[in-house]
C-alpha cells in the first residue's frame, strides 16, 4: 500500500497530520506518539511577539465536543526558532507552522523569519484572527480581506501556503475560490465554530471571553460537507479536519475531497488518536483493497 500524498509539492509519508492548537509545537504529545509515524506536525498559532491569549476559564466541555477561547495564547517567533523547530527537526515528519497575527503586517514579520528556516516544510496561515484595522472583523469572513491578505503572504513566502479557512460564513465557496485566486497553494478547513455554553446554576458564561470555538466528533457533519464544497469550488489541495476520531472518519474527509486531514480535538481525549488514524486508514486500504490513498481522494460525486 501507498499512503503518500502531495500537496503543494511536499510529499507525505501519509495523509494524517495535527490540528493546530492541540498538539503544542509536538513536543507535548512525543511521549505518547511516535511522531515519526504522521505525515506532518502542525504547530501552535505563532505570533510576531508573545500573545498572553484570553482571561480563564478559556476551555469548556459540551455535548459532542468542547469550547475554546484560548485566544492564540503563545511565546512568540523567537522561542518557535530557537525551542520547537530544532525540537521537531529530529523526527521524519514534515513541519508545518501556523502563523497568526492581528494585522497583515504581523503575518509578514512572521512569514519572513520562518522564510529563513529550511526545516519549515510549508506555512499555515490562521485566518480567523481578529483584523484590528477592520474593527476585529476576522479576515476569513470577508472574500476581499481574505484575498488581501493572502496575496500579501504570498509576496513575502518562501514556503507553500496553507490558508486556514473560517466555517462562520455564509458561503465556503466563495471564500475557497478568494484564496485560491490569490495564490494560496492549499486550503485547511474547517477552523472551529462558534458556540456558547451557559452554567444555569450559576447563571454566568461558562467561558470568560462568552464564546468559543467548537469542536469535537459533533462537528464532524458540517466539517466534511465543507470540504466537499470547497473541492468542488477550487483545484487546490485541501486538508480537512473537524471531530476526527479514526480512521473511518479520516477516509470520510478524503472521500469528500480532501488530499489529507488534520487531527484536533480527539488528541485532548485520546493522546494516541493521531497513530491510530494512521493505522485505520492503512487498515480500510487493506480490507478495500486500495493500493495507493490518493486513489480515495475525491472518489464521491
Amino acid at each position: 500500500m501507498n499512503t503518500e500524498v502531495t500537496i503543494a509539492g511536499v510529499t507525505l509519508k501519509n495523509p494524517v497530520m495535527t490540528a493546530s492548537g492541540t498538539f503544542g509545537s509536538g513536543m507535548e504529545y512525543a511521549e505518547f506518539v511516535d511522531l515519526n509515524q504522521l505525515g506532518a506536525v502542525v504547530t501552535k498559532g505563532v505570533a510576531n511577539v508573545p500573545w498572553p491569549g484570553n482571561p480563564t476559564p478559556r476551555v469548556a466541555e459540551v455535548y459532542g465536543g468542547m469550547l475554546n477561547a484560548i485566544g492564540l495564547q503563545n511565546p512568540g517567533i523567537d522561542v518557535m526558532l530557537e525551542r520547537d523547530i530544532p525540537f521537531l527537526k529530529q523526527y521524519d515528519t514534515k513541519i508545518i507552522v501556523n502563523v497568526c497575527g492581528k494585522t497583515v503586517e504581523d503575518y509578514i514579520e512572521v512569514v519572513e523569519r520562518l522564510g529563513e528556516e529550511p526545516a519549515v516544510a510549508m506555512l499555515e496561515i490562521n485566518v480567523s484572527c481578529p483584523n484590528v484595522k477592520e474593527g476585529a472583523i476576522a479576515f476569513g469572513q470577508k472574500a476581499d480581506a481574505l484575498s488581501h491578505i493572502t496575496k500579501e503572504i504570498k509576496r513575502h513566502a518562501k514556503q507553500p501556503v496553507i490558508m486556514k479557512l473560517s466555517p462562520n460564513v455564509t458561503d465556503i465557496g466563495e471564500m475557497a475560490r478568494a484564496a485560491e485566486a490569490a495564490g494560496a497553494d492549499a486550503l485547511s478547513l474547517i477552523n472551529t465554530i462558534t458556540g456558547m455554553k451557559i452554567d444555569i446554576h450559576r447563571r454566568k458564561f461558562a467561558i470568560a471571553n462568552k464564546t468559543g470555538g467548537m469542536s469535537g466528533p459533533a462537528i464532524k457533519p458540517i466539517a466534511v460537507r465543507m470540504v466537499y464544497q470547497a473541492a468542488q469550488a477550487v483545484k487546490i489541495p485541501i486538508i480537512g479536519m473537524g471531530g476526527i476520531a479514526n480512521g473511518e472518519d479520516a477516509v470520510e474527509f478524503l472521500l469528500a475531497g480532501a488530499t489529507a486531514v488534520s487531527v484536533g480535538a480527539m488528541n485532548f481525549v485520546n493522546p494516541y488518536t493521531t497513530a491510530e488514524v494512521v493505522e485505520g486508514i492503512e487498515e480500510y486500504m487493506e480490507r478495500c483493497h486500495v493500493e495507493r490513498v490518493e486513489e480515495l481522494i475525491g472518489a464521491v460525486s
